[in-house]
């Protein structure tokens, strides 16, 4: 039977780190989160980083707006965040015709790391906002005691908000893992995650990746969140703990870390804009 990797108690212990550099600061980092619309998930996200922004010593602003929010309006208000902020996330999802307006976002700005600018950078391995669920996959690797240099790390899922990036962090200088990138139409994903030290399930379908899809030993990160009748769960079967050495839970692995990198994100830009 696999241990846990408890994503909640080193979220805590970055948390205790970022209070001490927030106190030594002259003024408390400034983060908004702009929401559009009534998402009860997005309520439910934003209260967390209201909650860890508190302990942290970060000063949330949280902007709601109407779903019938024009892009003028966003437009606006982005630009005045712009200059007054530290951080500025728009939380997803928005109105289709709103998606434009999140490239208005200064990239120094971008706490979220979504910005093709800051994407941009982390091809070139240039120093830049990184999205928060791989930094906080990155660090849960470290700080757990699975560094990833010559890992052979397979990672099932290619968004650009977690699989493309992590990919690419995992293959940069000074992290040096041997990176193999699937997706959901990865012939044989089977043999691929079979040969994976470090597996990461990043797909968003509950219970996609099972038992016989892991090798013996092997370290499990499930970034998925799937909202079933059974409550929720991630992309990777109960079973697998059989046979993996560590793995994440759901709720409480990646989730609590990509908060906490959230927050990272914004003393970073307080302390270096």
């Amino acid at each position: 039977m696999s241990s846990i990797i408890d994503g909640k108690k080193i979220a805590k212990e970055i948390e205790t780190e970022l209070t001490a550099k927030v106190g030594a600061m002259e003024s408390a980092p400034r983060l908004s989160v702009v929401q559009i619309g009534d998402d009860p998930a997005s309520a439910s996200y934003i209260k967390a980083k209201a909650n860890t922004a508190s302990r942290v010593g970060i000063a949330l602003t949280h902007h709601h707006l109407p779903v019938d929010t024009s892009v003028k309006e966003l437009e606006n208000l982005v630009d005045n965040l712009n200059e007054s902020e530290d951080g500025l996330i728009i939380q997803l999802p928005i109105p289709k015709a709103l998606e434009p307006v999140l490239e208005r976002i200064k990239p120094e700005n971008d706490v979220d790391g979504f910005h093709s600018e800051n994407l941009g950078k982390l091809v070139q391995g240039i120093s830049g906002m990184v999205p928060c669920t791989p930094a906080g996959i990155i660090e849960l690797l470290y700080r757990s005691g699975n560094a990833p240099e010559g890992k052979h790390v397979v990672v099932v899922g290619r968004s650009t908000i977690v699989g493309t990036p992590l990919s690419l962090l995992l293959s940069q200088k000074g992290v040096d893992a041997t990176v193999t990138l699937c997706h959901s139409r990865t012939k044989s994903l089977h043999e691929h995650c079979k040969k994976a030290d470090i597996l990461v399930a990043a797909v968003g379908k509950a219970n996609m990746i099972t038992k016989d899809m892991v090798k013996p030993g092997a370290v499990i990160i499930d970034v998925g969140v799937n909202r079933t009748s059974e409550g929720l769960v991630g992309d990777v079967s109960h079973d697998v703990r059989d046979v993996a050495s560590q793995i994440t839970p759901v709720p409480g692995g990646v989730g609590p870390m990509t908060v906490v990198m959230l927050m990272s994100n914004t003393v970073k830009s307080a302390l270096e804009n």
